[in-house]
């Protein structure tokens, strides 16, 4: 199946946007209708392209993008996508070159990066510069970000690893960013951007460590800020990040709270310095972190039995992932009050409930409000 995953409410209330935004979204809906004919991918890309406007992305012949990474000579990372690879403008600007895959998918992923990111302009949001689409061959043109992935830091049993694990403070501040990032993906674009991979490996770090969310290849767009729901087909993500809801609907709908949950569990292995799941382990009760945790979660937010001293911020960072993994969504707070907890005192937040325990929820917390 051929699915555009930013479909989502294309054809609801287009009357709530400005022009602009209506003649933008129609665009999007058209070439959504011809989409489906997979003989026709390269002229419906041209489409798109040609009627979006690239919001003033510039657009790279393939042979452009061959000498800016001096053809594909230094690789970044690979991925099922394809690769990246280590590239430099003309004026002397350092950049990511994402070459995806020309037998992945139809294009989705291609498209969903230029529909999301491209709209994008935040401090912790990668910021695409150019792309390339020529025949089969498609390129993406991001900012570069010199300390690569945050899974390269937080791992403390990765033997490969010449990366020394970053302290408990610049882990906060790394959490909090990502946070804001998240809220305004879901609050503060013109139309909410659910991202559906939040994992380690997807934010990246600049020269200072501040984070930014990069690949949006899964990404939905809803148009609509009064809808939360979005309708979807099949799971999506990466396993250990996806919320039960996306894989199973009975414990709720697919909304922004499945952002939260996916951003909680990457918050544990930050906390843990290891995979939420770990075969590893001997004691049978530390194979599932989370848990563990929550397990020896004394009232003032230490942990029972720890011999090391629990920092403020190490405190609020478990307390909020507790929030984010609850199992129903309506119980999960938003990525606005996330950033609000992480930003205020410990002694204003409240006991999480188990999160492993699931019985019908009644949303007696502001937390899940919005």
């Amino acid at each position: 199946m051929y699915m555009l995953t930013i479909t989502t409410c294309l054809h609801c209330r287009l009357t709530h946007y400005s022009t602009q935004d209506n003649y933008y979204w129609k665009i999007i809906f058209s070439f959504v209708s011809c989409w489906w004919n997979k003989k026709e991918t390269s002229t419906n890309v041209e489409v798109f392209l040609e009627n979006y406007g690239c919001l003033g992305l510039q657009r790279y012949k393939y042979s452009e993008i061959r000498k800016m990474t001096n053809s594909f000579k230094d690789t970044l990372g690979k991925g099922g996508y394809g690769c990246v690879f280590k590239g430099q403008l003309c004026d002397g600007r350092l950049v990511a070159v994402k070459l995806l895959n020309e037998s992945k998918g139809n294009g989705e992923d291609f498209v969903n990066e230029v529909a999301t990111i491209g709209r994008t302009n935040h401090v912790n949001v990668v910021s695409l510069l150019g792309f390339c689409t020529e025949k089969t061959k498609r390129a993406l043109v991001y900012e570069f970000m010199p300390n690569g992935s945050l899974e390269r830091f937080i791992y403390k049993d990765k033997e490969s690893s010449l990366t020394p694990p970053l302290g408990s403070e610049k882990l906060y501040l790394i959490a909090l960013g990502i946070a804001r990032g998240l809220e305004y993906l879901h609050r503060g674009c013109n139309t909410r951007i659910l991202h559906f991979d939040i994992k380690p490996h997807n934010i990246l770090l600049d020269e200072d460590f501040c984070p930014k969310i990069s690949d949006f290849g899964m990404a939905k767009l809803c148009p609509i800020r009064d809808v939360s729901v979005v309708s979807m087909v099949g799971a999506r993500g990466t396993i250990g990040y996806i919320a039960p809801e996306v894989y199973c609907r009975n414990f709720g709908g697919v909304s922004h709270k499945s952002d939260v949950y996916s951003y909680g569990m990457m918050v544990f292995e930050m906390i843990g310095g290891r995979k939420n799941i770990n075969a590893k382990v001997e004691n049978m009760s530390e194979l599932y972190f989370p848990q563990w945790v929550y397990n020896h979660l004394k009232p003032d937010f230490t942990i029972e039995g720890s011999c090391e001293i629990i920092e403020e911020t190490t405190k609020k960072m478990i307390v909020v992932a507790l929030w984010c993994i609850q199992t129903h969504p309506v119980d999960r707070p938003s990525m606005t009050k996330v950033v609000e907890m992480l930003e205020g005192n410990i002694e204003e937040l409240d006991m999480p409930p188990n999160p492993f325990l699931h019985p019908p929820s009644q949303s007696s917390s502001s937390l899940s409000k919005e």
